[in-house]
């Protein structure tokens, strides 16, 4: 077999002979040398460009770089450029003779990936795309076309190359004006950009620019296949049509037919599956025969797969092994191909940083025209710029086809990689300097249940990792009481992690379109999550939902809820513990990163958490208010944590199907005898100590106020339970807990955050989960005897809980008496029986 290699000047054909049987090796210890076979050579490459893939990928993560700089570094790394300089190396492990098999495996992982695409991008969104998104796209394409094709000239004389100047400037330009819509996902993703106006049109824009690039790339394979022949193009491009016609007209009705001939609910024959991949080959072949790429086959005949759950099964199939595995191979070719050493002169590097250089500013100076035109601010006109100015798969693709076809030689097809690398890569760095959304400090007094007015809206964010935690949060806001005098406001957020997957960042287009079936698993969830908040929303009365989904790394997820909470100003979040229930009452560990999650949003929230903990609360099929049944019961110890959880059970005591139990657990002699002998003496050149004890006192005065107005207000309630036990250690608080009677369905206290109190003392030795606190850690316990709910609230306390000075105590009285004289004039007192209270001594 042959290969040929082009030089700069000259072309020169290398001939290599192989046994066609050395497939695999007979073993060492029969003498033979592993790599003078074709398998096991092939296993080590991918090994490698695996594990060298990885390598960047970590380098590169605190840098926040795309992944397809790592694979193509990688790749840059073991070849000529590096490692393959070493002639022992690249001859022992990338021998002439494997770039076959090695490249046909790229190319089989390239086919199915692009087939992937194809089946999770949805063609209608482009019809919902606006005109400013349009015309952002046409203008950043337009200006890096045109300096391709203004700089072809001099590339292309400089190399000599006997291509014609038409195809030249077709495979530079397309190379200079695309971007690159998966690989500006991400970076929208880790710039917290993904959500916001900026986002969705840099977005939207990127959609449109992949499928112009994907028409372009036809015509620029058509044109250079057959350059001399001009019939020979039209007929290349006539036959490419014919596909497209068939694949819309016998593809899609054929795939049509086997989902409605699949029972709902019930999984794909595995003879559809296996022929659907089939297909894709035959595609890939009709494609490559006709004399356009194959990648196109793949790509069209993924289109035509239909949206929902075949395109679901599929990509679920075969995401994980293409992406992870085959791709990187492709991205790696790319890299070994690229020699830097042959870049030579200051010429060269003079044409190349200029192209850099000016292919940036075209794009930019194409949006800002736009942005000029649609008034929007230059600084946003210059980021959606430098966004457009993404490169990824694309522009791969057009250099590796431009190289195979001999559109570019060994010097110009680096030259091309460093741009595109270099290009992607300062794209972070650059946005970060140049575009701070100024974050408004979002002042509002109601960040606690505690401080919001009873007659006001209640607002409040709920945190959704998989539709598991839908059936009890929506018991639970149902539970909160929204009357007409104070509704409920709820912003649902689906917390996705950030992948490197296309499927993933695809939700945000098709979010809100229930016509358009999802596109993945992960935006089925969504789907389905959205569904069930808003058939709650239509069946209760004073409750508004809104959807939203936040896509981030796990490590800053946090900013995206405390962010979010404070641009809607509600007044708690809640988020789900990171266990739960089993099938034998125990409780597991679904993702130790959720902990994460909720540890930091504990410690950054511009409002009060509650994290809750689902054990199951019941009437999970009940909608109607008229047929909520719930007992709740409250622990109080003190401190502005419990004075929150009693709020909140205050709050949903108003609802006429909800009984409270309040247990109040107060110091016995025991304590108060104890603390009067380790009492330290007052030194008053100290003044913190004298601080410190005011502050506790201050404390006991508000829980001391706060319980005689809730039990002033409910005294006549029959509804109402109040229960004094006097304890004086942790063993006896655990023991007046376990005598509770195991109605309740969810039980509400403190987290108890900066108060060290006797009674829950040895409780926080052996506890396992300090984010909800000892005893909410104890309720949440698989040995605990009542298996009910946990919510474990943290008040919010001004910005001293972040380490930037705290409220003083004096404002926080005036905050409290404002909440007591509020719930004066707005509540009127219960008239449902009376009640029992009572005080227990242990």
């Amino acid at each position: 077999m042959s290969f040929h290699h082009k030089g700069n000047a000259s072309s020169d054909e290398y001939i290599v002979c192989y046994a066609p049987t050395m497939i695999t090796t007979n073993g060492i210890w029969q003498g033979d040398n592993p790599l003078d076979y074709s398998l096991p050579l092939f296993i080590l490459q991918l090994s490698l460009v695996v594990a060298a893939t990885r390598m960047f990928v970590f380098i590169l993560k605190p840098f926040r770089q795309p992944r397809v700089i790592s694979e193509v570094l990688g790749g840059v790394v073991l070849g000529p450029s590096v490692l393959g300089q070493s002639s022992t190396f690249a001859n022992a492990v990338f021998p002439l003779r494997s770039v076959m098999v090695i490249e046909t495996m790229a190319n089989v992982g390239l086919l199915y990936f692009l087939f992937l695409v194809g089946v999770e991008m949805d063609i209608t969104v482009l019809k919902t795309v606006g005109k400013k998104a349009v015309a952002a796209a046409i203008a950043g394409m337009i200006l890096p076309f045109m300096i391709g094709a203004a700089f072809s000239f001099l590339m292309h004389r400089e190399y000599e190359n006997k291509m014609s100047q038409g195809t030249y400037i077709l495979f530079l330009g397309v190379a200079l004006s695309v971007t690159a819509f998966p690989v500006l996902a991400r970076i929208l993703a880790e710039l917290k950009l993904i959500n916001t106006e900026l986002g969705r049109l840099a977005l939207s824009a990127a959609l449109i620019n992949d499928v112009c690039a994907w028409v372009l790339l036809a015509f620029a394979i058509a044109l250079a296949d057959n350059e001399t022949t001009s019939l020979a193009s039209l007929w290349v491009l006539l036959s490419s049509l014919a596909f497209v016609v068939i694949c819309v007209y016998a593809v899609r009705p054929a795939a049509l037919w086997v989902v409605r001939k699949t029972p709902e609910g019930e999984s794909f024959s595995e003879f559809y599956i296996s022929l659907i991949l089939a297909g894709v080959m035959i595609s890939g072949f009709i494609t490559d025969a006709i004399g356009t790429h194959s990648v196109f086959g793949a790509f069209v005949f993924g289109l035509a797969i239909p949206n929902g759950p075949l395109g679901v099964t599929l990509v679920e199939k075969l995401e994980d092994f293409v992406s992870g595995l085959l791709l990187p191979l492709f991205f790696a070719i790319s890299g070994l191909k690229t020699n830097v050493g042959v870049v030579r002169g200051s010429y060269t590097w003079t044409i190349l940083i200029l192209v850099i250089f000016l292919a940036c500013i075209g794009k930019i100076a194409g949006t800002l025209i736009v942005a000029f035109f649609y008034q929007m601010p230059m600084r946003e006109g210059t980021t959606l710029g430098l966004l457009m100015n993404t490169k990824g798969l694309v522009e791969m693709i057009v250099l590796n086809v431009g190289k195979d076809q001999k559109v570019f030689d060994d010097e110009s097809f680096a030259i091309m990689v460093i741009i595109t690398v270099l290009m992607t890569a300062i794209i972070v760095p650059a946005i970060s300097i140049i575009y701070k959304p100024s974050r408004r400090c979002a002042y509002y007094k109601r960040r606690t249940v505690q401080m919001s007015k009873p007659e006001s809206e209640f607002r409040v964010l709920v945190c959704i990792h998989s539709p598991r935690n839908v059936p009890t949060m929506i018991n639970f806001l149902e539970a909160s009481n929204p009357t007409k005098k104070s509704p409920i406001c709820v912003y649902v957020l689906h917390l996705v992690e950030l992948s490197g997957r296309t499927s993933a960042m695809l939700i945000v287009h098709n979010s809100r379109k229930p016509d358009y079936p999802a596109l993945n698993r992960t935006e089925a969830q969504s789907d389905h999550i959205i569904n069930a908040f808003e058939n709650y929303e239509q069946h209760a009365s004073f409750v508004s939902v809104q959807p939203l989904t936040a896509i981030s790394p796990y490590s800053t997820m946090h900013e995206d809820i405390c962010n979010l909470a404070e641009d809607k100003r509600v007044s708690l979040i809640i988020v789900p513990f990171h266990k739960q229930q089993t099938v034998d009452g125990g409780m597991e560990a679904t993702n130790m990163a959720f902990r994460g999650i909720n540890q930091n949003v504990l410690a950054n929230a511009p409002c009060s958490v509650g994290i809750l903990v689902d054990r199951n609360l019941s009437g999970s099929n009940r909608l109607a208010s008229n047929q909520v049944s719930h007992h709740i019961a409250i622990l109080f110890f003190g401190g502005p944590d419990d004075r929150e959880a009693l709020c909140y059970g205050w709050r949903m005591l108003e609802h006429p199907g909800i009984s409270l139990t309040v247990m109040r657990f107060i110091p016995g002699k025991l304590v108060a005898s104890e603390h009067g002998k380790k009492q330290p003496s007052i030194d008053m050149d100290e003044p913190r100590v004298l601080t410190v004890e005011t502050d506790k006192d201050m404390q006991k005065q508000l829980d001391e106020k706060l319980i005689h107005e809730f039990r002033m207000r409910n005294e006549n309630d029959d509804a109402v339970d109040y229960v004094e036990k006097v304890v004086n250690n942790g063993e006896e608080t655990v023991a007046a807990i376990r005598t509770m009677d195991d109605i309740h369905d969810l039980f509400i206290v403190g987290r108890g955050q900066g108060m060290i109190s006797p009674l829950t003392a040895g409780i926080t030795d052996w506890s396992e989960c300090p984010e909800i606190g000892a005893i909410g850690d104890l309720l949440a316990s698989s040995d605990f005897a009542a298996t009910a709910s946990v919510l474990v609230v943290q008040q919010y306390v001004g910005p001293g809980a972040n380490g930037e000075g705290i409220d003083t105590p004096e404002s926080t009285v005036q905050t409290n008496e404002e909440f007591i004289s509020e719930l004066n004039q707005h509540s009127a007192p219960s008239s449902r029986g009376h009640n029992v209270f009572s005080t227990e001594r242990l």
